[in-house]
């Protein structure tokens, strides 16, 4: 009898020819019995479960020789458990929540970050949003990065849920970020370079790597500051990833901050503690009454004083 890999653990599996032509989700579902397929799914969507050493798809034909390897999603709660978060809230009805993301906070519970993610302060908030999509990831359609602030909206029950989710899925919803970057970039451009998993930094996402999905970017200048430096707005047409980080260094000016994708002493330089990228706006459809609605985030505290600070300096 095989031993279970614990989550987190790698594991290392070689395919044999008895299940070979078997979907690669459908193989993962039999094998680990006690994991939903979607938790699967999910962990091969983001590249953390591969096939050769390679990011792959869900619905891949399983080849002789081929090897599985991977990690396991954690083990997900029974219930979340609601815990007051702090958050900025911009607008809020029967149907949805739009709220102002501080930095500093994950969006949902992942391995390391267990305890103080924006899913368990939106069920403090309102229970029933526990009722909303994923029961690990109530009333969440989409996501920001942990260090990234700004504009996020919010299911408030299933109806919305599933109407904000198809809206993201057919991108109608537009948002629009402002960042301050190292160096000057053109006073408008447009950045359409697939990215995918870094081929050796498991952690990264990386810029033109091959089986990289497609991914587009727009941007234009609103500000040249003091060291090299500007103040930009940026739009993504496609939504993968760490997209706006990967684009603006593939483009190379870095999001100032930016310790994964930048320079390391780019934070000190401009004293900020992260990466100066903030969700701005945001443009939807209300998933009840089909109105057309834009929502803003003023700039956190953080980077409103680093935007100051390398304005003075000019």
């Amino acid at each position: 009898m095989h031993q279970e890999p614990s989550p987190d653990a790698p594991f290392l599996i070689p395919i044999p020819l008895a299940v070979a032509g078997i979907r690669l989700d459908v193989f993962l579902a039999a094998r680990f019995a006690h994991i939903s397929r979607s938790a699967l799914v999910h962990q091969i969507q983001q590249g953390a479960i591969q096939v050769n050493e390679q990011d792959s798809k869900a619905g891949y034909r399983l080849k002789p020789d081929d090897i599985v390897s991977g990690t396991l999603p954690p083990p997900q709660q029974e219930t979340l458990a609601a815990e007051e978060v702090f958050f900025e809230i911009l607008w809020e009805d029967d149907d949805i929540l739009v709220l102002s993301k501080p930095p500093g906070v994950v969006v949902h519970p992942a391995a390391g970050n267990r305890t103080g993610t924006l899913a368990q302060g939106l069920l403090f908030h309102n229970k029933k949003i526990a009722d909303a999509g994923d029961a690990h990831r109530p009333g969440l359609v989409h996501r920001l990065d942990k260090d990234t602030s700004g504009v996020m909206v919010t299911a408030k029950n299933d109806a919305a849920h599933r109407a904000l989710v198809r809206q993201f899925k057919e991108r109608k919803i537009q948002k629009t970020y402002r960042a301050i970057v190292d160096g000057v970039p053109e006073l408008r451009g447009a950045v359409d370079v697939p990215i995918g998993r870094h081929p050796v930094s498991r952690q990264k996402m990386a810029a033109g790597v091959r089986n990289g999905k497609p991914a587009s970017t727009t941007w234009k200048v609103l500000e040249k500051l003091h060291g090299n430096r500007t103040y930009i707005e940026l739009k993504p047409v496609t939504g993968r990833t760490h997209q706006l980080r990967v684009h603006m260094a593939f483009c190379k000016t870095p999001i100032c901050g930016d310790t994964l994708y930048g320079r390391k002493k780019s934070a000190e330089e401009c004293g900020c503690a992260r990466q100066m990228l903030h969700a701005y706006s945001l443009l939807l459809q209300h998933p009840t009454t089909a109105s057309w609605m834009e929502f803003t985030a003023p700039l956190w505290p953080d980077m409103a004083g680093c935007l100051a600070t390398l304005r003075v300096k000019q």
